[in-house]
């Protein structure tokens, strides 16, 4: 399968990078720095250019069957503007014209999904999320929504604590209410996770919670 990757030089970008190429994949990432992601593959194409260059994002998802975005938002509350929501409507505007329709992604559990029962966390996290990081809420709200109202077949997996523990192989998923999904996971798992989702089809156009 040929898959385009933005984000690939995050926490969570490398390590779908790395897991798609070890399972056959053709990768097609789009970076700023290519020296920020020490990947050489003959599978692997980089393409230098920024998610607001339109010619660029077009570049990258041309002839591609799915799209996986590992990009997030800047938690320092010292950050404005909205680059990322901006460019996140780029995408969805290049794939639409390429006749893109996977889309998978990240978000948190801050915005809810309809299949979501009332939950603590619909009530505490947004709360927390406007105080500590309201920037990163405004981008993150923006990205989902630009996705979600969309045509796209998207999966988004909200996130609350990604750490940098080993890989455990253990998944937890569904929706708040309904399934025992906890907080913490490993970088490595959520982009298991994210790579499980070009064949798993339990999630399409659906928002489910992940956790170890």
């Amino acid at each position: 399968m040929r898959v385009t990757v933005f984000g690939a030089t995050g926490g969570i970008g490398h390590h779908v990078v790395q897991q798609l190429l070890d399972a056959g994949h053709h990768v097609t990432a789009l970076v700023r720095s290519p020296d920020k992601l020490p990947i050489t593959h003959p599978d692997l194409t980089l393409i230098t250019g920024q998610l607001s260059d339109r010619t660029a994002v077009t570049e990258a998802v041309t002839g591609t069957d799915a799209v996986i975005s590992a990009l997030g938002p800047s938690l320092k509350r010292s950050t404005t503007g909205t680059q990322l929501a901006d460019g996140t409507h780029t995408l969805v505007a290049a794939l639409d014209e390429q006749k893109v329709t996977r889309f998978i992604g990240l978000a948190t559990p801050s915005l809810p999904d309809p299949r979501d029962k009332p939950h603590w966390k619909h009530k505490v996290l947004p709360v927390m999320a406007k105080l500590m990081f309201p920037n990163a809420l405004r981008e993150l709200t923006a990205m989902t929504e630009a996705v979600t109202s969309s045509d796209l077949n998207y999966t988004i997996a909200r996130i609350t604590n990604p750490t940098n523990k080993p890989a455990t192989g253990h998944v937890r998923s569904g929706f708040l209410g309904h399934d025992h999904v906890g907080n913490a996971m490993s970088r490595t798992d959520i982009a298991a996770f994210l790579v499980s989702q070009l064949t798993d089809t339990r999630y399409q156009r659906a928002m489910p919670v992940i956790s170890n």
